[in-house]
């Protein structure tokens, strides 16, 4: 019979996949990104909350704890929001191609949450990173703007994995998520309050396509795929988790290449800098297990 591990790494594969469809919604959606993520997470909420209810899940949680799963809610938002940016100003492929970048951050903060020491050969692979991402903006230099975007979307997935690998071990997945969505719509919510175009009406106007699609996004990319990544974070290390999402780019390039073959057909520096990216980032992971696998035989 599997084991519980074996099988969270099933599901958090499948649940990568899902994450490579959520670029080609947000393509596909009209809205920009902040009211594109604002609408996101007032779904996905209502979902969850839903969810919670039917569960009898209890949302007790002392002030401190919400105040931390706010600012982790907050860090969550401006991912998505910088991540939808860098599609909108650029392309699903740049967008993706920087967001593969995430490990190389969470090499440099995980050991400051988990107090150990930056590994040399990590070091070495963040530089070969970084010669990825030199090499598309050689050639793709018109993108400037979602090449940088993109790696921001890139640092804060980062910081919002170690962040939550630290609370799962306490709270439960459904708890965390749903604060985190509600301190992110209110996050949102103040910033267009303040903002010239805010909550107008045009805001509001939605096509029918612009719906069924949010639907999606919300329901399965996020109020789903939300609480499942954070549940399987109880059996697989918040490193792993974010290496295994390394592969979310090539589902994503993949499909965009299918679905958008004329504004999403890049230059052969672009494929070569994020084959570049990928696979460095492929090679940390055998590192990882090889390390793990010794210390557990030592």
């Amino acid at each position: 019979m599997p084991s519980a591990k074996f099988n969270n790494q099933i599901h958090l594969h499948f649940l990568v996949f899902v994450a490579g469809f959520t670029a080609i919604l947000g393509e596909l959606i009209s809205l920009e990104a902040i009211p594109l993520v604002w609408y996101r997470m007032v779904i996905a909420g209502l979902l969850m909350f839903v969810f919670i209810k039917l569960k009898g899940i209890n949302l007790s949680v002392s002030p401190k704890t919400l105040f931390q799963f706010s600012f982790a809610g907050i860090i969550i938002a401006l991912h998505w929001i910088t991540f939808f940016a860098s599609i909108k100003v650029s392309n699903i492929s740049i967008a993706l191609a920087m967001f593969s970048t995430g490990a190389f951050f969470a090499s440099l903060i995980e050991p400051i949450f988990y107090k150990r020491k930056i590994i040399k050969y990590e070091l070495l692979f963040g530089i070969l990173v970084i010669a990825g991402i030199l090499l598309i903006m050689q050639t793709e230099l018109q993108y400037f703007l979602g090449i940088i975007l993109g790696i921001s979307s890139a640092l804060f997935s980062s910081l919002f994995a170690v962040l939550n690998g630290k609370f799962v071990a306490r709270y439960n997945a459904s708890t965390i998520s749903f604060y985190e969505f509600v301190s992110g719509v209110v996050f949102i919510s103040i910033f267009l309050c303040f903002s010239a175009d805010g909550f107008d009406q045009e805001f509001f106007s939605l096509s029918t396509s612009d719906w069924g699609y949010l639907f999606i996004l919300a329901s399965i990319c996020t109020a789903y795929a939300f609480i499942a990544s954070v549940h399987v974070m109880k059996y697989i290390t918040p490193y792993s988790v974010v290496l295994t999402y390394n592969l979310e780019p090539i589902y994503g390039i993949v499909l965009a290449l299918i679905l958008f073959p004329e504004s999403e057909t890049m230059s052969t520096s672009f494929y070569v800098g994020a084959s570049l990216i990928i696979c460095t980032l492929v090679l940390n992971a055998l590192f990882k297990q090889k390390k793990a696998t010794k210390s557990n035989l030592d």
